[in-house]
Order: structure tokens, then C-alpha cells, then sequence
């Protein structure tokens, strides 16, 4: 539900954070987007953000590092047309967010100054999809460090072979305030844990990895003893198959994807293409496509920045609007963008709570929450016994995507080779080298197992990185190009 009331309180704690302590009001924010917008400019923001961060890190044995910082300051932001004028402080003095609006009006190009009414403040609506918490204080520093050394004593209990064991323990507590040129205030209070695994497995002078984790917007009791076994399980067998991969093959064949994490290959080949700013300057293979078929039917790709405690989540986006679930293909159909504030007006359309930013000391662009491909009937068993002869890929580790091509590159880090429905053997160095909207129009299978991944996504463009998640069910894609090293 969509409501004030969350936003009010969310708006005390950021106030009593962000301004009260630098003897700033409501009234003054008011004032410095007023001297913006006195030079004709089309929008303005103030971008308020306090983040606390802790993180711990064992190797061999021992914790080696724990880390704890704190960054704070605001971002003031002019836009005029296309043009952006930024600037960016760590002081929250009145006298440093006057210079800041002082800087960036300059945008205009009218130099000219004029009175303007600033509209009356008007608190925006909010979702309540997460606690506003500071996870940090959910576990002392005691406890945290023995959650990583039982991690360790797991994984090299479960199995003689699993020769080094690397953890790592982050959490964050993010606290943003926004005020915008049409008097909105919006303020969010944001927990982000994840706990992440590697395992090292030793075999005849054979060395494989596998790795695992997870988190979200929560605290760290979390990671209860059955959460922590099964990252730990998934981590091992990953390197224990690994040890036993062969070389894969090359060519072009049928590729299956598991469920879950696979999913990032949705987000790199299809979801980056269908962002505001690529689609405006016409630079994604998706642009002027809507209302077209750009997929197979039975493809339905979600953007939902709405789900309950997700890593990828928010009850505002970095501009003050509420997240969405917003249908991007239906059926196969090319459904809408996702936009922040200044691409959706270039547009013409409405924002859809996309706008986002690593910090205060960057700019807000649309970006992906959480992407994901609705599920279908086939029952995965029967997806992997369609293969007559083909690769079969659980897990993926990095990849790439050119959007103007809308051409892919993905490694696989775990694969199994596949004949007559039968999974032979694992591989590895399996990549998988195509085309997003080309990939979609072959998806011929959609299993009934959509899940989304642990919550361990970290999303990367124009040198900014945010949390995201991702998710998909088991697909069949034929006629896919792989890589191989056999």
C-alpha cells in the first residue's frame, strides 16, 4: 500500500540526521530550490543521504579485515532540456547548499533572474516494504565474527577436498531525504546485509571454485543456521562439480538456463536495453519498438521494485517517487521503459520510480530494482529432457551486454552437458555469446519454477553501482552460440 504516513516518520528520522544537526529546515530547502529555479530552469532536486557501513572478511582462518565508515552529504541537481548541472557537498551547511544552488542554476543559459512562488511542501507517498532498522546493531562484533568462523568450520567439515574458505559479512544503513522543485519531500530509511562464500576445492592437483550468499533489506539474524547451510552446501558442491568439469564444447546448440540467478543474463541482454536514457536518444535495440513483438510468447519481464525486503527494493526511488512493478514485455510484447524523472518528460510519459543513484555525489539515471521473467508450465525436469544434445547452464558468473548491438557475452560457472535428456557431465569455460532481442524470440520452453536469486546482485552503469535483484524461471533458448574451450 501507498501511503504518507510511513514517509512522515521516515521523514523525522531523516530530518533529525540531516538537517536538524546543521541547523537546517524544511523551509531552508525550500529556499535554496527557489534560487534555482528563479533562472527558468525545467526541474531541481536536493538529495539529502547519510550511509553507515560495516564489513568483515575471514581467509585462512582468521577475520583479516573489518572495516566502518560513514558518508554524508547532498547533491544538488539543475536540469534544463537534456542538460544536467550537478554539484555535490559533504558540508550540510546553509552556506554550502546556497553556493551549491548558486552553481548549478547556471544551467539555464538565460542568466537572467526572476521571482518565483515555490510551491507549498507536500509530503509524497511511500511504501513500506522493508524495516527501517540499522542492521549494524542487529549482531555485536562478537557474534559477527563467529557467524563467519562457523561459515568456515561448515564448509571444510562438509567435505576433506574444500582446501581454503574466503567469507565476507556487509551490512549498511542508508538514510536519504529528497526535496524536489514541485515541493515534494520524500525520505527513505534503508537496511542492505549479504553474506558471501567462496570455496576453493583441491583434487589431484586440481584446484576449482565455487561460491554462494546471500542478504536483503533486513537484519542480520537473518542468517540463521539453515541460511548459512545451504549457502554453505551450494558453495561446495559447486566446486566439488567443478573438479570434475570437462572442456565445453563449441557451436551453436540448445542452451537451458536454471532458474533463479540465471536471471542476470535477462537483466545484461534485455533489461539494460529498455532504460529511459538509451530508448530517448534512440542508442537501445528496443528503441521506437513499443507495441512491437520482441520476444517469443509467454515472455513476460517484470521490473519490481515493490517486493517485500529485497535486496533491489526501495519505497522511493533516488528522485522521491514510490516504486512500481512495471510490466516492461508482455507476451512477447513490448510494453513500456523504465524511466527516471528527466528522460520520462523528454518522453513524454510518466516516471516510474527508476530513478537511481549510487550517492549523493552522483546523478540519478534509470536503473533496474528488481528484473525478472514471469514462469510458464513446463515443469523443469521436462525442459532438460528436451535437450537431444546441448548445454545446460545453473550458474553464471560475470557478463557483458553492447546496447546499441544489443549483443551479449556470458560465463558460465556451472554447465552440464546434456544428451537425449540426459545430463552427462559437468563443464566448464562455457560462453554464451548472442543477441538479447534476438535470445528472446528463441526462448521455445518457460518452466514453472520463476524464483528470483538470494540477494546478491550489484548492478553497474556509468561508473555508478547499485543493489539489485533478478530472477527467471528455467528456459529453453534455442539455436544459442557457445563458446567453448573443448
Amino acid at each position: 500500500m501507498i501511503s504518507r504516513e510511513p514517509t512522515l516518520a521516515r521523514l523525522a528520522t531523516a530530518q533529525s540526521l540531516l538537517l536538524e544537526p546543521f541547523g537546517l529546515t524544511t523551509s531552508h530547502l525550500q529556499k535554496a530550490l527557489g534560487e534555482i529555479l528563479s533562472h527558468g530552469v525545467d526541474d531541481a532536486d536536493l538529495y539529502f543521504q547519510t550511509t553507515r557501513s560495516e564489513g568483515w572478511s575471514l581467509e585462512e582462518g582468521i577475520v583479516k579485515t573489518g572495516s566502518f565508515s560513514i558518508d554524508q552529504g547532498v547533491g544538488v541537481r539543475a536540469v534544463s532540456g537534456e542538460k544536467t548541472a550537478f554539484a555535490y557537498s559533504d558540508d550540510l551547511s546553509w552556506d554550502s547548499l546556497l553556493d551549491a544552488a548558486h552553481t548549478v542554476r547556471t544551467i539555464s543559459g538565460l542568466g537572467l533572474s526572476k521571482k518565483v512562488k515555490t510551491p507549498a511542501a507536500k509530503v509524497a507517498k511511500s511504501r513500506s516494504l522493508y524495516p527501517g532498522l540499522d542492521p549494524i546493531a542487529t549482531l555485536d562484533s562478537t557474534a559477527k565474527v563467529a557467524l563467519l568462523e562457523k561459515v568456515e568450520r561448515l564448509a571444510k567439515a562438509k567435505d576433506p577436498r574444500i582446501a581454503q574458505v574466503m567469507a565476507g559479512l556487509a551490512a549498511e544503513h542508508d538514510v536519504v531525504l529528497v526535496a524536489r522543485a514541485d515541493g515534494t519531500l520524500a525520505a527513505d530509511v534503508r537496511p542492505l546485509i549479504r553474506l558471501s562464500l567462496t570455496v576453493i576445492a583441491e583434487q589431484n592437483g586440481r584446484r576449482e571454485m565455487g561460491s554462494s550468499g546471500g542478504g536483503g533489506r533486513f537484519g542480520l539474524s537473518y542468517f540463521d543456521d539453515a541460511i548459512v547451510q545451504g549457502y554453505v552446501d551450494e558453495a561446495v558442491d559447486a566446486a566439488l562439480t567443478n573438479l570434475e568439469a570437462r572442456p565445453a564444447p563449441a557451436g551453436e546448440m540448445v542452451v537451458v538456463l536454471g532458474a533463479g540467478w540465471p536471471g542476470i543474463l535477462l537483466h545484461e541482454a534485455v533489461g539494460h536495453g529498455l532504460e529511459g536514457d538509451f530508448n530517448r536518444k534512440g542508442s537501445s535495440a528496443f528503441a521506437g519498438r513499443i507495441g512491437q513483438r520482441v520476444a517469443a510468447k509467454g515472455v513476460t519481464v517484470l521490473d519490481d521494485g515493490t517486493i517485500a525486503d529485497r535486496r533491489g527494493s526501495l519505497n522511493i526511488d533516488d528522485e522521491g517517487h514510490a516504486s512500481q512493478r512495471n510490466v516492461l514485455i508482455e507476451d512477447g510484447i513490448l510494453r513500456g521503459y523504465i524511466q527516471d524523472s528527466m528522460n520520462a518528460r523528454l518522453m513524454g510519459v510518466k516516471p516510474t520510480g527508476n530513478g537511481r543513484r549510487e550517492s549523493y555525489a552522483h546523478v540519478p539515471m534509470p536503473r533496474m530494482t528488481n528484473t525478472y521473467m514471469l514462469g510458464g508450465d513446463k515443469h523443469p525436469d521436462e525442459i532438460v529432457a528436451s535437450i537431444k544434445k546441448g548445454l545446460y547452464a545453473t550458474n553464471f558468473g560475470g557478463g557483458q551486454v553492447d546496447i546499441t548491438s544489443g549483443k551479449f557475452v556470458f560465463s558460465a560457472s556451472q554447465a552440464y552437458w546434456v544428451e537425449n535428456g540426459k545430463i552427462q557431465y559437468p563443464v566448464k569455460g562455457a560462453t554464451l555469446v548472442g543477441n538479447g532481442p534476438d535470445a528472446l524470440t528463441r526462448v521455445s520452453m518457460i518452466g514453472n519454477d520463476m524464483r528470483l536469486d538470494s540477494g546478491v546482485g550489484t548492478c553497474g552503469k556509468e561508473g555508478q553501482s547499485v543493489p539489485v535483484g533478478v530472477g527467471q524461471p528455467t528456459l529453453r533458448i534455442d539455436g544459442m552460440t557457445v563458446g567453448g574451450t573443448a
